[in-house]
Formats: C-alpha cells, sequence, structure tokens
C-alpha cells in the first residue's frame, strides 16, 4: 500500500526541501520504493541536493503539465544517492521542476493545468511501484498546495521556532483540517539547542492540537554542507540526523 506525503511550511526558509530530501533517503535506506515530486514549480531546488543541474535534466514536471510526455518520463533514479546504505530494494526516483529561466517565466505567466498533478501523483505511484511519494510544495498556499494536501495521506508541516512561522502554520493547519487531512504532523526545524525542547513540543502541541513529529536541532554542519549532499547519509550520527530517523519511523508507522 503507497503513502503520499506533502511537505508544506507557509513561509519559506524553513529547509523543507532539504527535509524533504532527509527523510525520503532515511526512508529509501529501510528498502522501500520512495518517489520525490518537485512542485515549487516557481522556485525549484530540491535537485540541487540530488546533484542536478540544468545539464543533467532532459525532461522535467513542467514537460508533463504542457503534455510534452507522460509524468514517468520525468522520473530520475537516483538510488545512488543513498551511496550504498540502503537494502537490496531501496529505491529513489526524483521527479524535478525545471530551473530553465524561460521555462519558470512561463509557468508564472501562463499556468497550468493543476487537475494533471492529480493525474501523475498516482500514475507515478503505480508506473514507479512507490511506496511513498513525497511531494515538495510551494511554501504558502496556491492551488497546487491545496490540491497536494487533498490527495495526501499525510501532511506534514515543517516551522521555525519564529512567531513569523506561528501565526502563518496555524492558517495552514487549519487548512488541513478543513481539508480533512488523514495525518497531520508539525517538525520544528532550526531549534537551538539551548531550548528546553520538552516545553517547545508541549506548546507546540497545545497551540495546534497536533502532534509535534519531532524537534530538530539548527546545525552549523548542516549550513556548511550548503545542500550539497544529503546529511543523514553523510552524517548518520550527527544529533540532526538522529532527529530525522526518528521522525521517518514515525512516518512508516
Amino acid at each position: 500500500m503507497s503513502k503520499i506525503v506533502s511537505v508544506h511550511s507557509f513561509r519559506g526558509g524553513t529547509g523543507k526541501s532539504n527535509m524533504t530530501a532527509n527523510l525520503a533517503a532515511t526512508i529509501a535506506r529501510y528498502g522501500h520504493r520512495v518517489g520525490i515530486v518537485d512542485t515549487d514549480i516557481q522556485s525549484p531546488g530540491i535537485h540541487v541536493i540530488f546533484g542536478f543541474d540544468e545539464d543533467t535534466m532532459t525532461l522535467s514536471l513542467n514537460d508533463y503539465l504542457w503534455g510534452h510526455c507522460d509524468i514517468e518520463d520525468t522520473a530520475y533514479d537516483v538510488t545512488s544517492a543513498l551511496k550504498g546504505t540502503g537494502k537490496k530494494d531501496s529505491a529513489i526516483y526524483l521527479i524535478p521542476s525545471s530551473i530553465n529561466l524561460s521555462e519558470i517565466t512561463k509557468i508564472i505567466r501562463d499556468g497550468y493545468d493543476v487537475g494533471l498533478l492529480h493525474d501523475g501523483f498516482h500514475e507515478l505511484v503505480d508506473k514507479l511501484n512507490l511506496e511513498y511519494l513525497f511531494i515538495d510544495t510551494h511554501p504558502g498556499l496556491n492551488e497546487e498546495t491545496l490540491l497536494s494536501i487533498t490527495i495526501s495521506d499525510a501532511l506534514i508541516i515543517i516551522l521555525r521556532p519564529d512567531y513569523q512561522d506561528f501565526q502563518g502554520t496555524a492558517v495552514a493547519v487549519d487548512v488541513a483540517r478543513q481539508l480533512e487531512v488523514p495525518e497531520l504532523l508539525l517538525i520544528v526545524n532550526k531549534a537551538l539547542p539551548t531550548l528546553d525542547f520538552q516545553t517547545l513540543q508541549e506548546q507546540m502541541e497545545a497551540a495546534y492540537d497536533g502532534t509535534v513529529a519531532g524537534i530538530v536541532p539548527f546545525a552549523e554542519e548542516v549550513v556548511q554542507l550548503a545542500s550539497s549532499d544529503i546529511f543523514c547519509l553523510r552524517y548518520p550520527h550527527h544529533p540532526f540526523s538522529l532527529e530525522v530517523e526518528a521522525i521517518a519511523k514515525k512516518i512508516r508507522q
């Protein structure tokens, strides 16, 4: 049985794409087939973590949305990113959005048929035999984000311990409840190690009446890596990686 997981944040700068990549890779290591779709079409970025650049992409999600190909044609096998740490059946497929300026401009100017995303997500699951499909959404709320939330089995909302994030997250949580998302998880990211994590978790769960799946500590090493690799695979025993591992187990439950 497959599970569609949307990863969202109300504001940018929360580390959403980096967290998505690390969660997907961690789950894949258990021997699962995992897909990642970058639906942040206006400002794509998760491909960087997997070593992609414009020359590497022959097709992207944009091509599917414009009817140039089937969505499975835009999927790149990036299992090698696991660096041999996965099990026999481990696999990761990345469906990137184009980083070509003219194509980004075209999306912003002309838009696209959002309904195609609904069909495309399910086609990916079927054609690639995926057990987990992660959707890296655009920050804030738009038509694409609402669609992703609607069809998701689980929604992960990432926020920082910042008052601007608190207010926006309340809006996102309310929308998710109205759309009756089966599973809602909060991840507090970039938390200073000096904070009382237990108290912070209790405050977050009381404020949003939801489950905090984890509180991920801010780490200079993550910043220094600068999205050039999947942190959890390079530093599996780091506190950041251990917390991501614990969150991944909750997603798999």
